[in-house]
């Protein structure tokens, strides 16, 4: 075996051990600290399908929301969008103008897997 033969093979065998060696330190920062159960997804993709519908059927009618915390809030149902419930409120604070408009009602985003309790309140 000639020198160069022996610096290629030591050179390979290097190329080897710095990608291993990286390799592992890649795995050892990336440790997973919660991975949800596949019937959790399961359940969660379901529910988060039916309050959608929920939201499309009744769009723009009033309803009372309770939150997973016990947090209670009244409001106008404007949408549902990738796991979030947007509700208008009254804006208590005075009038506020985006874009040139203004209005009473403030949006307030809730995600949809803290939700209880959706009540209609006029039908």
């Amino acid at each position: 075996m000639n020198t160069q033969s022996t610096l290629g093979i030591l050179c390979s065998t290097f190329n080897r051990k710095v990608v291993l060696t990286m390799g592992i330190q890649m795995a050892s920062q990336q440790k997973v600290l919660y991975q949800a159960d596949n019937n959790y997804v399961q359940n969660l993709a379901s529910v988060r399908h039916h309050l959608h519908s929920i939201c499309r059927q009744h769009a723009n009618q009033f309803v009372r929301v309770q939150t997973l915390d016990g947090q209670v809030v009244t409001g106008r149902i404007l949408g549902c969008d990738r796991g979030l419930f947007y509700l208008g409120v009254k804006n208590y604070g005075g009038q506020r103008s985006f874009f040139g408009s203004s209005s009473d009602e403030a949006i307030l985003t809730l995600v949809l897997y803290e939700l209880l309790v959706i009540t209609l309140l006029y039908t």
